[in-house]
């Protein structure tokens, strides 16, 4: 089975690297829609995209669409229509709005708007989550008295003295070293906030599972408090926001790996590995990613640079909004409240409000591709009725997935280390325009559906 990954690899790599590569066609096509100001649709035509949407199914997929397509179809061309009905009364300001294209209507307002939607939708999905929050610190305060008292070899975790002095050593060095910018106080916000979250991460990936991990806002409010905290302090400006931000990613990051964490031992507990093993190697992953995550963003940024089209980094932009705003005073507060009130009608009507936040906040671009492997596996589902059958092929379409992602993501890098070296492979221009890449994109659609369908369960 490893097979279809390998050649779900080989083929996002390839494609990756004729488009961003070659430049053979454009990765991100768009039009606009006739006869209506600013209204547009378009797509971000690659394979991490499309075997992002089959892996998270078609409802996801399809709340994610509903968010974009009222932030690109409703929002953009309302604010547009608005502006040139006003200009005529209320100069300049709405002949300036009149002027703008959808792209800059998006930035201006829309972003807000989205990043509104997605902040009141992850504290909505961790405000649920109370009740669980509160049997979980039971069962880690019950873990502690307990600790490594199993028998059985398949009982018997990492001791708690090792856990507790590695803790100890890691809070002390974000607190003390100079390289990491958060100070004693966010030192202090790290370890108050990462007990918490990590708790909750872990309980719910474990028992409910983990698409019900709020980890977005655990983020957002990690954020909001921390920035409030240290501002009060006296720790404003730039080097307040760096540490805001720091203490936001360590606690993100910490929660992010409590619940993958949660999903390797209970699996381990199923094939009957050896827990303090299982954590070691877990100790070892994290610190082996590390030292390499660091390097090869620093190569992203030289080739491309955050914020470019190229690395848009959309959930870097939004805690720097949410930063920015709280630091700064600064929050256009009429937009984000635009935002949360969508997410608040998502969730009056029974729909789960942050796929939707998500999908409104991000370009279109994003959410049609993956509407496209969302819809293949939904078809997939409605069409093959043995469970057997429907299994199998499900599986052999997530790895086939898989490995478009990791091909695309592994090309990306190769890129980008040519692109740092002054090595380019590109074309002068686009030797097929964008019905040339939509073809593409079709072709490799049907690879999706090739290695869903057709190709399961026979030797390849």
């Amino acid at each position: 089975k490893a097979k279809t990954v390998f050649i779900g690899l080989g083929i996002g790599a390839l494609y990756k690297f004729i488009a961003d590569g070659i430049k053979l066609f454009p990765s991100s096509i768009e039009w606009e829609i006739p006869k209506y100001k600013n209204g547009a649709v378009g797509g971000d035509i690659l394979p991490a995209l499309l075997g992002v949407g089959f892996i998270i199914g078609p409802y996801i997929s399809a709340v994610m669409l509903a968010g974009a397509v009222l932030g690109w179809i409703a929002f953009i061309p309302l604010i547009s229509i608005m502006g040139d009905s006003a200009s005529s009364v209320i100069p300049p300001a709405s002949e300036l709005i009149s002027k703008m294209d959808y792209w800059a209507i998006w930035d201006i307002y829309v972003r807000y708007i989205g990043a509104g939607a997605v902040a009141f939708a992850g504290i909505i999905s961790l405000v649920k989550s109370i009740p669980i929050i509160f049997s979980s610190f039971l069962s880690a305060v019950k873990g502690l008295k307990s600790g490594d008292k199993g028998t059985l070899r398949t009982e018997k975790d990492m001791p708690m003295n090792i856990v507790l002095v590695l803790i100890a050593v890691i809070i002390v060095m974000i607190a003390f070293l100079p390289w990491i910018p958060t100070g004693i106080v966010g030192a202090v916000m790290i370890t108050i906030f990462s007990f918490f979250f990590v708790t909750v991460s872990s309980r719910l990936v474990g028992v409910v599972g983990s698409s019900s991990n709020p980890i977005s806002g655990m983020t957002i409010a990690t954020l909001l408090f921390t920035t409030m905290v240290l501002k009060a302090t006296g720790h404003t400006g730039l080097p307040g926001m760096i540490a805001a931000i720091t203490v936001g990613g360590i606690v993100c990051i910490a929660s992010a790996i409590a619940g993958d964490t949660s999903q390797d031992l209970k699996t381990g507990y199923i094939l009957g590995a050896t827990p303090w093993k299982q954590q070691t190697g877990e100790l070892l992953g994290v610190f082996a990613s590390a030292l390499t995550i660091g390097f090869v963003l620093v190569l992203l940024n030289d080739a491309y640079g955050f914020g470019s089209k190229e690395l848009a980094a959309p959930q870097a932009t939004l805690m720097k909004l949410v930063i920015e705003g709280v630091m700064e005073s600064n929050l256009p507060w009429g937009l984000v409240f635009v935002g949360a009130a969508s997410s608040l009608v998502i969730e009056l009507m029974g729909i789960p409000s942050l796929p939707f936040a998500v999908g409104l906040y991000l370009p279109i671009h994003l959410s049609t591709p993956i509407m496209v492997g969302g819809a293949i596996r939904g078809i997939l589902e409605k069409k093959e009725k043995n469970k057997e059958e429907l299994d199998k092929k499900t599986e052999s379409g997530v790895l086939y997935a898989s490995g478009l992602i990791a091909g695309e993501g592994l090309t990306g890098i190769i890129i980008a280390i040519f692109v740092t070296g002054g090595i380019t492979f590109s074309l002068k221009q686009y030797l097929f325009g964008q019905f040339g890449g939509l073809i593409f994109f079709m072709v490799l659609t049907a690879t999706m559906v090739y290695f869903t369908f057709y190709r399961t369960g026979k030797k390849i």
